[in-house]
């Protein structure tokens, strides 16, 4: 994985802790569906309702894709949190869009990827948030079974987990982020969100998120 610039990461960390699309709760974790215990919840799909934040995070993932894919020719959102977020970059690029969706439509044409196909295109997919870049690579894969040409990948925030850096290698696919955990973590604590002492919890967390418990 690889961060655009960090003066970005913080500021897009501060903005998203300052519309609490990130929530920290490492007294009262949440529990993901994979039954993990998490201190963080994150939603990126509230910075669409704030347009000085959207519009900060359209930008930069422009930057993103200007810099690091610049042959680039169609822009793909991964369903369903990547599809606004990847509209509105084709359009500030002025590129075709797709999206791909978790699992086959249901009924009609039952498509998996919504949008003109185009054999050998060249496509950058965009996402909201990695977590262990699971899904984040079926949907990749997805495309490349379609006969797409994927570049790589831009997203707004990751976890950072080795798990997904692993996976994304394992893929041969390169990761873009604007911010990440690490990045967060100082402006969290800086705005008093968490306390000095809920911040050792919350780095345990991000090494070993399968086997953390809460410890403030």
């Amino acid at each position: 994985m690889e961060i655009l610039d960090a003066n970005v990461a913080a500021e897009v960390a501060d903005k998203l802790l300052e519309i609490q699309a990130i929530r920290l709760q490492p007294e009262k974790p949440f529990t993901w569906a994979s039954g993990w215990k998490s201190p963080i919840y994150c939603d990126n799909r509230l910075s669409l309702s704030f347009p000085g934040v959207r519009t900060l995070i359209k930008d930069q993932l422009v930057r993103c894709i200007q810099h690091y894919f610049p042959n680039v020719e169609a822009i793909a959102g991964v369903a369903t949190a990547g599809i606004p977020q990847g509209a509105l970059l084709a359009n500030e690029l002025d590129l075709p869009f797709i999206y791909v969706r978790s699992k086959p439509k249901g009924h009609g044409m039952e498509n998996m990827i919504e949008g003109k196909v185009v054999p050998g295109q060249k496509a950058v997919v965009v996402e909201d948030l990695v977590s262990t870049g699971g899904s984040s690579l079926k949907a990749t894969q997805d495309l490349l079974d379609a006969g797409f040409e994927v570049l790589g990948m831009v997203a707004i925030f990751s976890y950072g987990f080795d798990v997904a850096a692993q996976n994304f290698e394992k893929a041969n696919m390169k990761l873009v982020c604007l911010s990440h955990y690490e990045a967060m973590l100082p402006r969290a604590v800086k705005r008093n969100y968490i306390t000095n002492d809920a911040l050792a919890s919350l780095s345990e967390w991000r090494k070993d998120p399968e086997n953390w418990k809460k410890q403030v």
